[in-house]
């Protein structure tokens, strides 16, 4: 049975809050960086990468935000029914929605990272950087790396989060890497930053 599709409702009905906590709490230093991208997509490649058998993350690099950081966390559904976040204590490192696809499998595997916390600046501190066309590498627990290229970058209000967008299926391997994002507002962040980005390397 294809585990992807037989998670993709419960994807869609949760998908709007996974990422409406942990990002800036009160008290958050006034030194961390404006929390908005310069929203820019570009069309999707004619051809991708071919899909890559399942094997889970292990690390995470994005060179234009500055990020090299593993081992990737597992996240799978909290309590209340919400997709986990890495918690304040590892707010330098990034998590995969664990009852979605691994990056490289066809369908759209999800990370998601702090831009800050109540402690200050987090591994996304500096997505603002990224721009069309930069890459996402993801290393892979069989040792492979899988390359992504980033096609668009989107900030929305949480509100207003993009469901279908962001979990529906794909017919390639694609990668959406969330974070929080706007000015602070009672202590937290209003937005969502996501990059969308596909397969274009493949390499062992």
């Amino acid at each position: 049975m294809n585990r992807r599709r037989t998670v993709a409702p419960v994807l869609l009905a949760l998908a709007a809050l996974a990422v409406l906590t942990g990002c800036a709490e009160d008290g958050a230093p006034a030194a961390t960086p404006p929390a908005k991208v310069v929203e820019t997509a570009s069309p999707a490649p004619a051809a991708s990468a071919a899909p890559m058998p399942r094997s889970e993350p292990v690390r995470v690099k994005v060179p234009a935000a500055g990020v090299d950081t593993g081992p990737v966390l597992d996240l799978g559904l909290a309590a209340d029914g919400t997709v986990e976040v890495p918690s304040v204590a590892q707010a330098d490192r990034i998590g995969w929605y664990d009852k979605g696809v691994t990056p490289g499998q066809t369908g759209p595997a999800i990370l998601i990272g702090h831009f800050d916390t109540e402690r200050g600046p987090a591994v996304l501190k500096d997505v603002a950087k990224v721009r069309v066309g930069d890459e996402i590498t993801v290393t892979r627990a069989d040792g492979s790396d899988a390359v992504f290229r980033v096609r668009e970058l989107e900030q929305v209000d949480k509100k207003a989060f993009p469901t279908k967008k962001v979990y529906g299926d794909t017919t390639r391997p694609e990668l959406r890497l969330i974070t929080c994002g706007g000015e602070l507002v009672d202590g937290h962040r209003p937005d969502n930053v996501i990059l969308y980005a596909d397969l274009v390397t493949r390499a062992a």
